[in-house]
């Protein structure tokens, strides 16, 4: 019903979107006197607020300065593939799928273009995946990541941003339990909720205070009719979002507030950093019901895999077996979602790993964002992930390195 709800309410919201849309153009045409009156400006900024407000947002584009080609690809995701085949290392950027699109993360690949091969995980969003291609889950999570690494291998580095920590801290440890020869030579993880017990947040206590039936029965909704995947039980991204702006409700306000300002005294370059910055945040994908449910029990109710009783189709996922994958763990001084020792933990987690090949980073006066992406991450994240990933790389032919080939 809730769905339901939202479609109407979009439908329904379409009529008084285009009179804004036509109230805007005319108050900024040139030829109309009252475009240069403040009363004019703020009519029309008025009129671009409505409309962003209330407007549903597509799926971005990267924009970055690198073709982009698919190297693999499965119903739930695909991975891309920036610039041609090269001989530098390469990187697997696992993007989380927590709502937002991997394009979150353009300035987290922009980072790595330079000295790189980088891939990225596009996960698919769940409303545009029919019923007939079956369900998803963080198992089935998993299992596209053990894929992922083998196709992308040999000398493959992986970054996980938040979410994907535990499924992919969960591949390598069972990719490490069958001596397989194409684990990876080294994983970052940023700001990832390994061990939610640490440092709780708004989000770790609200996870905490209900059981997983709660969840079952308030988010979980239908796809709409007329959507690919309509039926399809989902956690939608409209809903997400309204967690994501109830967490900062007045940083949100007050930047749309600064907006306006700015659009009525004319200050084009501050809107449109705005708009920029709005586009990515407000667009949003639905997760299905059972990944939302299975990582909501597994990761932060249950904590499985800290307390090693995480399973996999029947297997242990033991992070004991971790001994050859390097690990590196970032944390952001100020994050409100993943508080301070949630990752870090995963290095206590891997005791037969050695000591030189773990390494624990907190950067100061950052959050949850600024911990993957900014003018920080640039600085000083960045240049210390890419050191980490030098000094343990794999010692791999030029022969042997290789493209991966699109495999459905």
């Amino acid at each position: 019903m809730l769905y339901l709800l939202h479609e109407a309410s979009q439908l329904m919201l379409s009529p008084a979107r285009l009179v804004a849309d036509l109230t805007r153009f005319a108050c900024t045409n040139p030829l109309n006197p009252v475009a240069y009156t403040p009363g004019g400006r703020a009519l029309s900024a008025s009129c671009e607020m409505f409309g962003r407000t209330t407007r549903p947002y597509a799926k971005p584009a990267f924009n970055l300065p690198a073709s982009e080609r698919v190297a693999w690809q499965r119903p739930f995701c695909r991975v891309i593939a920036f610039g041609e085949p090269t001989n530098k290392p390469k990187l697997l950027i696992v993007a989380p799928m927590s709502g937002h699109y991997a394009t979150l993360l353009r300035g987290t690949v922009a980072a790595f273009l330079d000295s790189h091969q980088v891939f990225i995980t596009d996960w698919s969003d769940a409303k545009d995946v029919s019923l007939a291609e079956g369900t998803f889950d963080l198992s089935d999570y998993v299992d596209y990541c053990l894929s992922m690494f083998a196709a992308l291998g040999p000398d493959l580095h992986v970054m996980a941003v938040c979410q994907p920590a535990v499924p992919v801290l969960a591949a390598i440890a069972l990719m490490e339990a069958e001596d397989h020869p194409l684990v990876p030579s080294s994983a970052t993880l940023l700001g990832g909720p390994i061990d939610t017990r640490f440092t709780p947040t708004v989000v770790n206590s609200f996870a905490q205070r209900r059981d997983i039936r709660w969840f079952k029965r308030h988010c979980v909704h239908p796809v709409h009719e007329r959507y690919r995947g309509r039926g399809r039980m989902v956690y939608p991204g409209f809903m997400q979002l309204c967690g994501f702006m109830a967490m900062n409700p007045d940083r949100h306000i007050s930047a749309h507030w600064e907006m306006f300002k700015h659009l009525v005294e004319g200050d084009g370059d501050s809107a449109e950093k705005h708009r920029e910055f709005y586009d990515e945040y407000l667009a949003v994908m639905d997760l299905t019901a059972e990944y939302y449910l299975h990582t909501l029990e597994t990761v932060f109710i249950d904590h499985l895999l800290p307390e090693g009783l995480m399973l996999h189709q029947g297997r242990p996922v033991d992070l004991r077996e971790i001994r050859r994958c390097a690990l590196m763990t970032v944390e952001g001084e100020k994050d409100d979602i993943i508080g301070r020792g949630q990752t870090f933990a995963a290095l206590d987690l891997t005791p037969n790993l050695p000591d030189a090949q773990k390494e624990r980073y907190l950067q100061a006066g950052v959050g949850h964002y600024g911990v993957f992406n900014g003018s920080r991450f640039r600085s000083e994240i960045a240049p210390r992930i890419k050191a980490f990933m030098k000094r343990h790389a794999a010692v791999v032919p030029l022969h042997v390195r290789r493209a991966p080939k699109l495999i459905a």
